[in-house]
């Protein structure tokens, strides 16, 4: 048999012309003379394959993925409620993008469990992927051994484990690749994988899974946003609202709650620095920035950091109130009256987020004449919602 053609076949040599035979090399080097295999494998998959020899699993072994029951796949849902909804358009994107190919994209909580599976064709190479695509299967290192998703989920940062790179033999048949989804608190909420059996990736998997896992983390980081405020920049607004778009949420006191990758760069700050003033940041304080709600769209500012983007913002609260509009598009208008323009003079803007929620319906109701229905039909949300805004706020 040609050496090129089997892997577990090195030639004398110390170069070898395919993947497989590094590969190769790199196993027995590691599991036979107990070598480290620098720069045959990737470090991430040599610390993987350390954990797993460390654990006393036996590259041999054949594991089952776990056994999948109703109440396991309710609970796997039921956590990841939120997830899913943000996630739900990209998904769908991405299953569309996959449709020519063999592969399936899986979507895995922060635990490592799958909670979504695109549909692929029936491929009858497929043997492993229909078990490991099942909603409550965990794909953590800790149950598969070295895959994407456990090395992801260890190391916070995309990654490929390709065909022998897994920890257990008859696992080898996998392709995968998989970049982390973070949370408003920085921490790794989910994992986006894309996997293929019996068959190399025919594209750049990672670069295409990650342009995907951002979309869905900006769809979470906002709908995890309580009472914050959400500023879109970008320095051309074509790239506003797609996830290419940089994203910083602002507290009640009108500080850095979170930040995006993308907001981190644009701003100078690292993604985990929390607790800044806006002042400090976009050269504008929290009210000021909500006082772009009359914007038609986005509009240029000049950063302190002397970039000029594009800044558009948006407010959320904990009722579902968003009182200001969504980034790119025209506010939908009234028939009768809009929502009134802020007060010029600064001394008298509200302290808060929280004020400046308050303070906008207040008005709003007072400009239509104490009429409800038609100040719901100005702010774009129910005539309960004002009712409860204004109770709380003592209105008769």
């Amino acid at each position: 048999m040609n050496t090129r053609d089997d892997p577990a076949t090195l030639p004398p040599q110390p170069f070898f012309s395919t993947p497989q035979q590094r590969l190769a090399l790199a196993r027995q080097r590691y599991f036979d003379e107990g070598v480290r295999p620098s720069g045959l494998v990737a470090e991430p998959v040599i610390q993987s394959w350390s954990r797993c020899v460390q654990e006393r699993r036996d590259p041999s072994e054949r594991i089952a993925f776990n056994p999948v029951t109703p109440s396991r796949i309710h609970s796997a849902l039921r956590r990841s409620h939120v997830l899913l909804q943000a996630a739900a358009s990209a998904l769908e994107q991405l299953e569309q993008t996959l449709a020519g190919t063999a592969c399936t994209a899986l979507l895995t909580d922060q635990h490592g469990v799958v909670v979504h599976a695109t549909r692929s064709a029936d491929d009858p190479c497929q043997v492993l992927l229909p078990l490991a695509r099942r909603v409550g299967v965990n794909l953590d290192e800790a149950h598969i051994g070295t895959g994407a998703p456990g090395v992801t989920l260890r190391t916070g940062q995309p990654c490929r484990v390709l065909g022998a790179e897994h920890f257990f033999g008859h696992l080898q048949v996998l392709h995968c690749a998989a970049a982390p989804i973070r949370d408003i608190h920085g921490r790794v909420a989910a994992v986006l994988d894309v996997t293929s059996e019996a068959r190399p990736f025919g594209f750049d998997a990672t670069a295409v899974l990650t342009l995907y896992a951002t979309q869905i983390e900006n769809c979470l980081l906002q709908a995890q946003s309580d009472e914050h405020l959400v500023v879109h920049l970008q320095t051309s607004p074509a790239l506003l609202g797609t996830p290419m778009e940089a994203l910083a949420g602002l507290d009640s006191r009108g500080r850095i709650a979170w930040v995006n990758q993308m907001g981190a760069r644009l701003l100078g700050v690292t993604q985990g620095a929390c607790g800044q003033p806006a002042q400090d940041l976009f050269g504008l304080d929290a009210v000021q920035l909500a006082r772009l709600n009359r914007a038609d769209g986005a509009r240029l500012h000049r950063l302190p950091n002397g970039l000029n983007v594009w800044l558009a913002v948006r407010l959320y609260a904990r009722d579902g109130l968003a009182t200001l509009h969504p980034v790119g598009r025209r506010a939908a208008a009234a028939p009768a009256v809009n929502p009134p323009a802020a007060p010029a003079d600064r001394t008298a803007a509200p302290a808060t987020l929280r004020d400046i929620d308050r303070s906008l319906i207040e008005r709003t109701v007072q400009a239509c004449g104490g009429n409800v229905s038609q100040a719901a039909r100005a702010l774009r949300v129910s005539r309960g919602l004002v009712y409860r805004h204004l109770k709380r706020a003592g209105a008769p």
